[in-house]
């Protein structure tokens, strides 16, 4: 065997230009499957990062439209659901008690516009949020400075505003404006609230609005939020924290159940429960299955390499048919002579495959820093890439070693 292995790299050697030609289709198409697949790693990766900052644990409950087949509603609409279709504060309560064990905390909020603080030419755009008590831990927001909303706030009207907002309001974000008034314009109400706690606003944040007037969160209590906004009672979504140690997909249908009993009888809207985890789950095999179709058409050139390897050692067979003939003649078998070309078309696969394996890499990593994510090779896509590429060698060289392995030796000696 090491002699056939360094036979074949002799030869190789010594016809080099065409043995890198022959290469071609090989390193092309497991480089592109190699890059494809880094570049889809990579990006899911990051994503799967990005939204695991938001929390795995949360599960979103929301008012869905029923589909025509239900019984109800439209399937596809703008229509929103009337006060008597929302999820009152009773369902949650109730929803509260009976899963107090795996419920760690439930976040709800109602908004009420976006508006501009400050005057002049020092303003800042916010959205003003009524939230309770549960919102912060929720989304993990910790004032630097007083304190955040609490649910015995009731309709006080107190605010909790960023360092951005806040020093356009009074040109300094510290707790020396803690308690002192402000007033917020939303739409055509001018609204005034006091300071109970400064936040650091996070531009770094996923879904954080960028340039040079960024939208940052101003938040109040959520009753407060309801007697301004005149928006009555009852909530659209809600988000609830699964306590450490609860198993997130259980609950989650456990939750939608739950809910569902309420909504039996509703003609038009149901209750939908959702969670990152789930969401996760879903972008991954949406990312797999389109990474997978692509690295598909990609390693077609991978035959096409094949079929180039099949035609170069039919090429060197007749250039060799002497060498064959003399080999034979000193007593040489079939099988000896059939192993020495396979492992010559092995040999050139597995160069190329390692070639193309540098190439998928380097592409990969080139592809994955211009969407400013941490490059990520697959190890076992670069193991089935080399065993594909070994794979290529002994099928598409079979033919051709056998052919050389069946030459008659006195025929082969005569052979000019």
């Amino acid at each position: 065997m090491l002699d056939n292995i360094r036979m074949a790299f002799a030869s190789l050697w010594a016809n080099k230009m065409r043995a890198l030609l022959t290469m071609l289709g090989i390193i092309i198409g497991i480089g592109s499957v190699i890059a494809i697949v880094t570049v889809g790693d990579s990006l899911s990766g990051s994503l799967t990062d990005s939204l695991q900052g938001f929390g795995i644990n949360n599960i979103t409950v929301s008012l869905q439209q029923k589909s025509e087949s239900d019984g109800g509603g439209r399937m596809f609409g703008m229509a929103q659901p009337a006060e008597e279709d929302r999820i009152t504060d009773a369902m949650i309560d109730e929803y509260t008690a009976a899963y107090a064990d795996s419920i760690s905390a439930v976040s709800l909020a109602s908004s009420l516009g976006d508006g501009t603080v400050g005057s002049g030419e020092d303003t800042a755009s916010v959205s003003v949020m009524g939230v309770n008590a549960g919102f912060g831990d929720t989304n993990d927001l910790e004032p630097f400075c007083g304190r955040f909303i609490k649910d015995s706030d009731g309709e006080r009207q107190l605010a909790v505003l960023s360092d951005l907002a806040c020093e356009a309001v009074f040109g300094r974000a510290d707790a020396s404006v803690l308690g002192q008034s402000f007033q917020v314009t939303v739409g055509a109400k001018l609204l005034t609230f006091y300071v109970t706690g400064i936040y650091e606003y996070d531009s770094s944040g996923y879904f954080s609005m960028t340039g040079e007037d960024p939208v940052t969160d101003l938040y109040i209590p959520l009753a407060a939020a309801e007697k301004l906004g005149e928006t009555g009672q009852g909530y659209t979504s809600f988000t609830v924290v699964a306590a450490a140690g609860t198993d997130t997909t259980a609950f989650l249908d456990e939750t939608e159940a739950f809910f569902d009993s309420f909504y039996t009888r509703n003609e038009s809207w149901t209750v939908a429960a959702t969670s990152m985890e789930s969401m996760i789950e879903q972008m991954t095999e949406m990312l797999n299955t389109v990474k997978l179709a692509i690295s598909a058409i990609a390693a077609i050139s991978l035959l096409v390499g094949g079929i180039g390897v099949m035609n170069i050692m039919l090429v060197s067979i007749t250039e060799r048919t002497r060498e064959i003939g003399t080999r034979k003649a000193l007593g040489a078998r079939q099988g000896d002579i059939r192993l020495q070309f396979i492992t010559e078309a092995v040999v050139i696969c597995l160069v190329g495959g390692a070639l193309g394996v540098a190439l998928g890499v380097g592409l990969g990593s080139a592809g994955a820093a211009l969407l400013g994510t941490a490059a990520k090779p697959s190890l076992s896509a670069i193991a089935v890439a080399v065993g594909f590429s070994m794979a290529i060698g002994v099928f598409f060289g079979y033919y051709p070693a056998n052919k050389a392995a069946k030459l008659d030796p006195i025929e082969a000696l005569r052979y000019e």
